[in-house]
């Protein structure tokens, strides 16, 4: 019985242990130089004056879901605003921080 459960037990661990290089590939990832560009870019054209991190949120499957985020966004106004931002870095949605 004891033998049963080591193996139960086992197989368990190796599933879950085979899933984790893909929970790793899913995770949000920051922009390469020349992304990084163009999305610093566009913050400047709209009046954002300084910004802290930038990321590809990529966990979704859905290619329209898939966005640039961009925290503490300040406005030329002095406020901070959370941004997303499409793949073609077109600010998709401005929520005050």
């Amino acid at each position: 019985m004891r033998t049963g459960a080591t193996r139960t037990s086992f197989i368990a661990l190796a599933v879950s242990l085979s899933l984790l290089p893909l929970s790793a590939a899913r995770a949000d990832r920051a922009p390469m130089d020349e992304e990084r560009s163009s999305i610093e870019t566009v913050l400047r054209a709209e009046g954002y004056t300084s910004w802290e991190e930038i990321e590809f949120d990529d966990d979704d499957d859905d290619a329209d879901d898939q966005v640039w985020e961009v925290d503490d966004a300040r406005g030329a106004d002095g406020v901070e605003y959370d941004l997303k931002l499409d793949r073609d870095y077109r600010i998709i949605k401005r929520e005050r921080d």
